[in-house]
């Protein structure tokens, strides 16, 4: 009895040049309970794709996370800057408005 090999075989650079290209979702729930009552719920989702491919289906956190980007983290820190300069003010505001309520 002889043993018959594939003739074609795919290499790991062809499996994952495809994964890439096409990508590939895995997606599962975690639940523990106790007693029929839902202590716990995990939602894993994991995308694997190209920077492309995930850029084309919507996916473009990365570049607004301040913690991967750079020029995120530098527009977070600006906004947060602006709105504390303006909280400043108002706070200026109000006690300054205060102030004329108990002096009247």
């Amino acid at each position: 009895m002889s043993i018959e090999h594939p003739t074609q075989s795919n290499s790991i650079v062809d499996v994952l040049e495809t994964v890439l290209d096409k990508g590939v979702v895995i997606a599962g729930d975690i639940r523990v309970g106790l007693a029929d009552v839902e202590l716990l719920t995990i939602k894993i989702r994991l995308i694997v794709a190209s920077v492309d491919k995930a850029k084309e289906i919507g996916m473009d956190w990365w570049e607004t996370d301040p913690y991967l980007n750079s020029k995120a983290a530098q527009t977070n820190t600006e906004a947060l800057e602006k709105e504390n300069e303006e909280l400043q003010k108002r706070i200026e505001q109000l006690e300054k408005n205060m102030q004329d309520v108990y002096q009247k």
